[in-house]
């Protein structure tokens, strides 16, 4: 057998390294040629790939080869510009290749000393976060995969506070039952967080909303007083920037007040809505937040930077370290002392190295760069919505304070909810399968029952106005 037990020689990472580079560079300048949802039946990749692992050596030919030929046609294309599904996002150039230069570095900064610089520059670009979206001095930050990783340290940490640190001892068997409050719209993120910190789903109250979809302060007030005097401990409020839904503005300054006059940690998800404040034009989606505990915004979601990279910005970092910091023998280090370890901030003890290319991103865009590009997402949005308006037989159907639309057909003498859903429903697919574009739909809660419609978020650098009338076009086609 003639195994092979050595790396890749370096003549060979050049001449392979020269090929993926030209690959992905063709790739990102033709990605509008593909169809943005992968054309696939599920299990199609499955059966294409070898149900046993490889025993021999095989050559980087026919790795990439396979590559081209299986996986690629089996993604949906989120670097599409013509993706509007869920929330757009790009992997930008500047972040492509810091990802290539973050893979060859392998570094882990679990420890300072594990990556000095790792450490140093995560600290840096989330300050420069900081600064960009307008909050004061006092917040730190922290890197992580995702909001959902990111809400869970924080309320990890809510939770620590809350009990004076006795569930890191004793668990929740000392403590009376506890309380997370958030939007009837926040993210389902929030759900598994409370399951995952041992509350259950019972130890989420969920606050009814406003007509237009924001968390009601009166109702919040009531269900803190009614829990308190039933022997639950309140422990967290959850402000929300932007939810997934309808992006609605939790009113965070009225809800930041009940925190402080309840003394609850405040929480604000703007995974997606945080963004926008890099533009100043738009910086009073965060009014409030400059009282919160706690912030996620997600520079994967609307800063251009690509999947994954989650910064949480925190006031109060000693209490996430006091809930979670653990420290064996084999990592400690001279530096444990008088440097921060990223390893004490986040549930993960792997840490890689995010923050290149956020700082890549950062640096190639510049916040005016940025907030540009927000600016245009935003504007072309409500023209988009302005379309949508004006045509007969459409509707929008909740405000649009962001880059997301939501809409849907009115067939023509069509009164029947259902009927008006099994409608949309078949524009989704018939528009998605054309492969120029990509939508999503969700559930819009009111008061007579949830309201089924279609989703236009736009988010990637490389959306174009063009790129809107090519899905209002198709979508006018396929309703007929």
């Amino acid at each position: 057998m003639n195994a092979r037990i050595s790396d890749m020689h370096p003549d060979e990472l050049r001449r392979h390294g020269r090929e993926v580079a030209e690959w992905v560079a063709e790739f990102v300048d033709t990605v509008e040629q593909r169809p943005v949802l992968a054309r696939v039946r599920p299990g199609e990749v499955s059966d294409a790939l070898p149900k046993s692992p490889p025993q021999a050596a095989e050559s980087m030919e026919q790795i990439l080869e396979d590559f081209r030929e299986i996986i690629v046609p089996g993604l949906t294309q989120w670097n599409h510009p013509g993706f509007h599904a869920w929330f757009a996002n790009t992997g930008s150039g500047p972040g492509i290749l810091a990802e290539t230069l973050t893979a060859a570095l392998n570094n882990n900064a679990m420890v300072w000393r594990g990556g000095p610089a790792a450490t140093e520059l995560e600290d840096r670009v989330c300050d420069w976060l900081r600064q960009m979206v307008g909050l004061p001095d006092g917040f730190e930050g922290h890197i992580e995969d995702t909001a959902s990783l990111n809400s869970i340290t924080a309320l990890a940490a809510a939770r620590h506070r809350a009990t004076d640190g006795a569930v890191r001892e004793k668990g929740l068997r000392g403590v009376a039952p506890m309380r997370v409050y958030c939007s009837a719209e926040a993210h389902m993120s929030i759900d598994r967080a409370v399951i995952l910190l041992g509350l259950g789903q019972e130890g989420l109250r969920k606050i009814e909303c406003t007509d237009d979809h924001r968390m009601r302060v009166d109702a919040l007030r009531a269900a803190i007083k009614e829990d308190r005097a039933a022997g639950i401990l309140p422990m967290a409020i959850v402000a929300t920037v932007g939810t997934t839904s309808t992006t609605s503005i939790d009113p965070v300054p009225a809800i930041a007040e009940v925190a402080a006059q309840e003394q609850l940690w405040l929480h604000v998800d703007a995974a997606y809505g945080g963004a926008m404040a890099v533009s100043p034009r738009y910086r009073e989606v965060l009014a409030g937040a400059d009282r919160a505990d706690s912030i996620v915004i997600n520079p994967h979601k609307w800063l251009f930077v690509p999947m994954d990279c989650s910064i949480l910005l925190c006031r109060d970092m000693p209490s996430i370290r006091q809930s979670l910091s653990l420290v064996p023998p084999y990592l400690m280090t001279p530096e444990n002392r008088t440097t921060r370890q990223l390893m004490d901030y986040g549930p993960a003890l792997g840490r890689r190295f995010r923050a290149l290319k956020l700082w890549f991103a950062m640096r190639w865009f510049g916040q005016e760069g940025m907030a540009a590009l927000i600016e245009k997402h935003v504007q072309l949005a409500a023209e988009f919505a302005s379309w949508v308006e004006a045509a007969p037989d459409w509707e929008v159907v909740a405000p649009h304070p962001m880059s997301t639309v939501l809409y849907r057909h009115l067939p023509a003498g069509v009164q029947d909810e259902q009927a008006i859903q099994a409608d949309n429903e078949k524009i989704l697919e018939q528009v998605n399968l054309r492969g120029r574009s990509m939508i999503s739909q969700t559930v819009v809660n009111r008061p007579a029952g949830g309201l089924w419609a279609l989703r236009c978020a736009v988010g990637n650098a490389r959306t174009e106005r063009r790129h809107l009338e090519q899905l209002w076009q198709d979508l006018q086609e396929v309703a007929g």
